[in-house]
């Protein structure tokens, strides 16, 4: 039987910032009433992450006058139109589940200092020694 996830040729979303666990990240998604369609922003931290080829999805967490409300959203729909990362923030565990028992300050998840190692730089002297042994 062939598996229905390797006949879909997946494309890398450029709208859709990379992001991970503990990321504050404001969604943006098409909704509709009736006949008309308009954009609405899910802004919240994310707290899960599956990486399923086609069947990709992330949970958003937020809390509003004291009620948690968690969204899932597919990561290929064409109803998310962007992901955009707020808040970089650095966690321990995959699956920030122990976030719904905590609330205020408690609830906070501490910034990440740096940017993740693939968009991070190197300084201007590693790249003079680096031409400095290439001549």
């Amino acid at each position: 039987m062939t598996d229905l996830t390797s006949l879909v040729e997946l494309k890398k979303r450029p709208e859709i910032e990379e992001f991970n666990p503990g990321d504050s990240v404001r969604v943006s998604v098409k909704v509709v009433e009736g006949e008309r369609e308009r954009t609405q922003v899910f802004e919240g931290v994310v707290i899960r992450g599956r990486r399923a080829g086609s069947s990709s999805s992330f949970t958003v967490r937020r809390v509003t006058h004291g009620v948690g409300v968690e969204r899932t959203f597919l990561i290929h729909s064409p109803r998310v139109e962007k992901v955009e990362v707020t808040r970089r923030g650095r966690v321990r565990r995959a699956r920030l589940y122990y976030l719904r028992g905590l609330t205020g300050k408690a609830a906070r998840i501490k910034e990440a200092r740096r940017p993740p190692r693939e968009r991070r730089k190197a300084s201007p002297k590693k790249e003079a020694d680096a031409e400095g042994e290439a001549e």
